[in-house]
């Protein structure tokens, strides 16, 4: 198989990863965290119900997919594993900005969202692959 084929096949397989647990986590952690009674995602001014363990579970939902997408991309690709991994990373950021225009949450955890969750997540990711740059 031609590396560069292979190398996109790597990406291809970390943001599937990424898309298949981001949507499992926020299943399964929002069941687990739930929502203070009164609180409506659609209407912000509910927001102030909310404490700081109710956001742990989309943080963890954007950040554990980019760790665990990039980190599969590192180790199926042929060279170039820190640029794919981080390529996956800033695949899922695009995905995390794209949600943060339709899905109301207060600024503050957007911008902590999307400055901590996807991108740095992803180089730990391919660090923690072991793989060479």
């Amino acid at each position: 198989m031609h590396p560069n084929l292979r190398n996109s096949l790597a990406v291809l397989a970390g943001i599937t990863l990424c898309m298949l647990l981001n949507g499992l986590l926020i299943g399964l952690l929002m069941q687990i965290f739930g929502t203070p009674d009164g609180f409506n995602a659609n209407i912000p001014s509910t927001y102030h119900l909310l404490g700081a363990e109710h956001y742990v579970a989309p943080f963890l939902a954007h950040a554990l997919p980019s760790l665990f997408g990039a980190s599969l991309s590192a180790l199926l690709a042929t060279h170039r594993h820190r640029s794919m991994a981080l390529l996956v990373g800033i695949l899922h950021l695009l995905g995390g900005i794209t949600a943060a225009f339709i899905i109301p949450a207060p600024i503050w955890f957007t911008a902590m969202d999307l400055v901590l969750a996807y991108v740095p997540m992803a180089w730990l990711g391919w660090k923690l692959s072991g793989r060479p740059v």
